[in-house]
């Protein structure tokens, strides 16, 4: 049996402009561009970006939440690609998505207990003793009392609900869950609780997670490796760790720098980033990033660059190397 569990390539995702009385399509917006990447079993990827960077379009694409325009998605060695919605639903056992919105993504007419047994009734041959039975574990697994069984969602705080999307997300027992700023509209103090909780979690279940994220440091600690997004495309991808210590993308330098440190002899210099993402509608020629690149080139100007192995990770910069050999920051 093969390692990888999902692999990606070239993928895209347009969605139409329409304007005019008949509401023909008058351009598209580029959301996400030439995208590959692979996730291995038990393994968390992460990927980051500033908001407009297409990861959440990604993520709602890998699930077939939304239509990919081009490119192919293949999981547990299946193409899923093209999959219509009844072929996908026995795929869908084994690939979940944990949404931003803990409210918005449970439905408040129904109690704890129903919106838990809801996925293991469509897609499981449990007696309803066995459904009861499986609710009240993952309940446990995910640290809510049993006695809530009976409650609504408005009853429960923010960090209740998103452990209630959690037990639901892993009720089937899936391999390989994506998880969109899953902590991100949560307190701080309650952030590292869900996020100690997501780890735990894959330690006794194994499953894979592709962790869509904006704060960097909830990255660094939780990821395996890190695909960093700009303007729909992968700019950088690699381990965290080289990621972090030894950023090749000045994108990637930019938002390193911007995290905040403790003290201020720990503060990355690093010519900050200027001006604003670009339209996804209207993107800028050749690379993406280079009306706000510092190093940028005519031929940044003309030339979209490919992600090619630097060191130890892939960059899709045209002077990755150059920058490392004059010691850019």
């Amino acid at each position: 049996m093969s390692n990888q569990i999902l692999d990606v390539k070239n993928l895209s995702v347009r969605f139409p402009i329409r304007g005019g009385i008949l509401q023909r399509q008058v351009g598209s917006v580029q959301a996400v561009t030439d995208v590959s990447l692979s996730v291995m079993r038990g393994e968390t990827l992460g990927v980051v970006g500033e908001s407009g960077c297409g990861k959440t379009t990604l993520g709602r694409a890998i699930v077939r939440l939304y239509e990919p325009t081009e490119g192919t998605i293949v999981f547990k060695g299946e193409d899923i690609t093209h999959k219509s919605q009844s072929e996908l639903r026995a795929t869908r056992k084994f690939m979940q998505m944990i949404f931003q919105d803990p409210y918005a993504s449970l439905n408040p007419r129904l109690n704890v207990g129903s919106i838990l047994e809801e996925p293991l009734i469509l897609n499981s041959d449990l007696t309803k003793q066995q459904r009861q039975a499986r609710v009240l574990e993952l309940l446990d697994l995910v640290g809510l009392r049993r006695d809530v069984v009976n409650r609504y969602p408005h009853e429960f705080s923010g960090g209740q609900r998103q452990r209630i999307g959690i037990a639901r997300a892993i009720a089937l027992n899936p391999d390989l869950i994506v998880a969109d700023e899953a902590v991100s509209a949560l307190d701080v103090s309650i952030q590292a609780q869900v996020i100690n909780l997501l780890v735990d979690l894959q330690k006794k279940l194994g499953m894979a997670y592709i962790f869509v994220a904006h704060d960097l440091a909830v990255v660094q600690y939780v990821c395996d490796r890190v695909a960093v997004m700009y303007l729909g495309r992968v700019v950088e991808l690699g381990q965290s760790k080289n990621i972090y210590q030894n950023p090749r993308h000045p994108y990637t330098k930019a938002l390193l720098a911007a995290i905040p440190a403790a003290h201020p002899k720990d503060r990355k210099q690093v010519q900050p980033l200027t001006g604003d993402v670009p339209s996804p509608s209207n993107p800028p020629t050749g690379c993406a990033f280079h009306p706000r690149c510092p190093y940028a080139t005519e031929l940044c100007k003309r030339e979209v660059p490919r992600l090619r192995g630097v060191g130890s990770s892939e960059v899709a910069c045209h002077h990755a190397e150059a920058l490392k050999e004059s010691g850019a920051k």
